[in-house]
């Protein structure tokens, strides 16, 4: 077993449980302010719960089936007693879900209510993925001293915000992720979810996009018409913003995330926000997308490593700040910062005829190649949530075939390269429509010629029709090119449905009913330097953990 698998085994693993033997408490009534009460279920062992550590979960999703086992039940065979509580307007829960809108007022009065309880011992723990990560960012700064620490993982202090920019709409996460929770408490909702997700993927090639939620649920969605029709900046969301708290926040934080996880550039913002105001911060960030079981087990190790040894009054295991698994190494290395210091940005230029090269470029005409909305530049793997779709790495050789995908390659590299940090791309553009899309993709090719995709980014222009430059920032990632690859680069003008596909026509998103395609140039000469900006090591350090 090589030292990466043997790191990766260390960190699936858990503590054996204390016991086997719990008891649960359904349906407990938690009062808000404005008089609505949300469902909750306590968890602690038979043996005797009353003043362990409270491990408290606020989920959309309910609390039974999946929650109960898997998210619930590790931790109160573990030590903990768990409450876990349905959100507002959910399985049982008072009032209307309106996602993401009540969570800082209804969180805020769940743990004081908890810690009036007479169960309640002297410290809580706050826990949680995705969309409970970001119930425990919304309160974060306003915490009572009883809360100990907070596991957010794959999650972020303004959860939707990256899917709604003006420049660049992610249209497949909040789309599917609004049709799941429209559904999710019908009868047999699993397996409708699972046989109406082909029903999903063509709502969202529907015109005007304001009717596919029609197409998909029979009926209109409040959450989906609000994401189509407001973008990231607009009134509407403001009040679900809470990166202005992070830097308040005096809670010790260990977050968990994955380099194909959906939130992953906003989980990297709060952590870096949270060591800038010298708040106790750690962070791993692994090879997963938004559901891999890496994710939901690395985060109980934290709940239960960090977490618990601070409910306890204990110093948790010492380890460095930031811990990531570098892919195309395959191993865990720690680090003292994100990004971790020493490393350079580094331009890799596009040349003609394919080439990729540090060396700039000499005179030469611009790449072109047709985009048509009608016919989408499709979305593979990468960061992708959707039933039924592989998210992650995966073979691109059909997506490179397109004729609407440009590709180019540096030589085979004679030692190996590392990649850890922050990714961005400069690429000089001109579309002969106003309205366009860049799309940037960063590949390994392998030693047999297969391309598997890195990271990723899209930036949509205004202006299309005059030559700039398009600044394209792709997801952070931390890779290892291996002597013998080759490095990569696409440029395309779309990745649908993970991002709208861009109609050519300046059309608001929610009611555009035209498609237009056109033909777009990519330049590569010394007044226009096309590029992609990798943060390279100067030198290939050795693993920096102990070894086991």
């Amino acid at each position: 077993m090589n030292l990466g698998s043997h790191l990766t085994q260390r960190l699936l693993s858990l503590p054996p449980p204390l016991t086997r033997d719990l008891v649960v408490e359904h349906d407990l009534r938690v009062p808000m302010r404005d008089g609505t009460v949300l469902l909750a279920d306590r968890w602690w062992p038979r043996s005797g719960g009353d003043g362990l550590p409270t491990l408290l979960l606020r989920i959309p999703y309910g609390r039974a089936g999946m929650a109960a086992g898997p998210m619930v039940r590790p931790f109160a065979e573990r030590g903990f007693q768990v409450m876990i509580q349905s959100t507002r307007g959910t399985f049982g829960s008072g009032g209307v879900f309106d996602p993401m809108r009540r969570e800082r007022e209804d969180g805020l009065d769940t743990v004081d209510w908890v810690i009036a309880q007479p169960w309640f011992g002297e410290a809580m723990v706050l826990y949680g993925m995705s969309y409970l990560g970001y119930a425990q960012w919304a309160v974060a700064d306003q915490l009572p001293p009883q809360v100990k620490a907070m596991i957010p993982a794959v999650s972020e202090s303004a959860l939707t915000l990256e899917f709604l920019r003006a420049d660049g709409f992610s249209l497949e996460t909040p789309f599917g992720w609004g049709v799941m929770v429209a559904g999710q408490e019908r009868r047999w909702a699993v397996p409708r979810q699972l046989l109406g997700a082909r029903r999903v993927r063509r709502a969202m090639s529907e015109l005007p996009l304001s009717e596919a939620d029609f197409a998909a649920l029979g009926h209109r969605s409040d959450y989906i018409q609000d994401v189509l029709a407001h973008d990231a900046g607009t009134p509407r969301w403001a009040d679900l913003d809470h990166r202005r708290r992070v830097a308040d926040i005096a809670v010790p934080v260990s977050s968990v995330g994955g380099w194909y996880d959906i939130f992953l550039p906003g989980q990297l913002r709060d952590h870096q926000a949270l060591v800038a105001a010298g708040r106790q911060a750690r962070l791993t960030v692994g090879p997963w997308s938004h559901t891999s079981r890496g994710v939901g087990v690395t985060a109980a190790g934290e709940a239960l490593g960090f977490g618990l040894a601070l409910a306890r009054g204990e110093q948790p295991p010492e380890r460095a700040p930031v811990r990531l698994f570098v892919m195309g190494e395959d191993t865990w290395r720690d680090f003292p910062s994100w990004p971790p210091p020493g490393r350079t940005p580094r331009r890799f230029h596009l040349h003609p005829d394919g080439l990729l090269s540090t060396d700039t470029a000499g005179a030469s005409e611009p790449d072109r190649y047709r985009y048509d909305p009608a016919d989408p530049t499709p979305a593979v793997g990468g960061v992708r949530l959707a039933l039924g779709v592989r998210g992650g790495r995966v073979d691109n050789s059909g997506l490179e075939a397109r004729p609407d995908v440009l590709t180019y390659t540096t030589a085979v590299l004679d030692t190996d390269v590392e990649v850890i940090g922050e990714v961005s791309a400069e690429i000089w553009f001109r579309s002969e429509l106003p309205h366009a899309d860049v799309f940037v993709r960063l590949c390994d090719v392998d030693t047999k010629g297969r391309s598997t995709n890195v990271c990723d980014g899209l930036v949509g222009l205004t202006g299309a029709e005059r030559t700039s430059c398009a600044t394209v920032r792709l997801w952070p990632t931390a890779y290892r090119f291996r002597r013998g690859h080759r490095i990569r680069v696409q440029v395309s003008s779309g990745a649908f449905p993970r991002y709208n596909r861009n109609p050519g026509t300046g059309e608001p998103r929610a009611t555009a009913t035209t498609l237009r395609a056109g033909n777009q140039e990519v330049f590569h000469d010394p007044e226009h330097p096309s590029a992609i900006l990798l943060p390279v090591c100067p030198t290939t350090p050795k693993n920096d953990l102990p070894d086991l």
